[in-house]
Formats: structure tokens, sequence, C-alpha cells
């Protein structure tokens, strides 16, 4: 394998979240253990949430990876689309708001919420 495929959550041009697809080429480390570039990154933080968790509609504040370490979330868009994370899956939040827009809740934002009946423990690393 020379590259994973992650997802990103972004604005799109119309100014609604979206999925897509994102390629990281692993052109580093061995054959036995492929690597990606190192990238810097702003810190990071643990999130706990506790079973019932629900959000409203919002924008990603600073671009960031998110990783599920525990439980499963579900990332909902204004188009009613949404996908599931489970344990050990990532995806890159970068739904920020287009530069000098205020936000519409009517347009802007994913919302998330856990399922199941655990908690949900998540790892933010800041782009």
């Amino acid at each position: 394998m020379t590259t994973l495929t992650l997802t990103e959550l972004y604005t799109s041009a119309d100014g609604r979240a979206s999925f897509r697809d994102r390629p990281v080429d692993l052109a580093e480390g061995s054959p036995v253990a492929r690597l990606s570039a190192l990238q810097a990154s702003g810190g990071w933080q643990f999130r706990h949430s506790p079973v019932g968790f629900a959000s409203d509609f919002h924008c990603t504040t600073t671009p960031q990876w998110l990783v599920v370490l525990q439980g499963r979330m579900e990332i909902g868009l204004r188009d009613g689309s949404a996908r599931v994370f489970g344990p050990g899956e990532c995806f890159y939040s970068n739904d920020t708001l287009p530069a000098g827009v205020s936000f519409d809740p009517a347009l802007h934002g994913h919302r998330s919420r856990l399922l199941g009946d655990e908690p949900l423990v998540t790892l933010f690393v800041r782009a």
C-alpha cells in the first residue's frame, strides 16, 4: 500500500459541509511499515462524551484530525447524508466558515452524535 484514503469533512464552494476522500501518500518508512510524511500539529486534546451526546449544527473552528478511540460517532450533514466512525477510524474536520461569513444555522456546518450505549472517547489533533 502506498496511499491511505481518509475522509475529509470540508466546506464546499456553496458554503455547505461536505465529505470527500483525501489520499495520504505513504512514501516514507520501509516496505513492511509505510509512513506518511511527518506533519506539524498545533496540539491535541482528548474528549469524553457521555451516552446520549448530540450536538447542534456547528462548524469546525480550527482544522483538526478527529480519531475515535471508543464508541461510535455519526457526523450528519445538512443534505441528510451521514457517516459513522468507530474505534480506530478518523477524519479530517475542516468545515470552517469562509472568511467574513457569519454562521447561518440553516446552511452551514455539521452535527455529531454518539451512537449506541457506550461513551464516546475521541482524540483531536489540530492541524
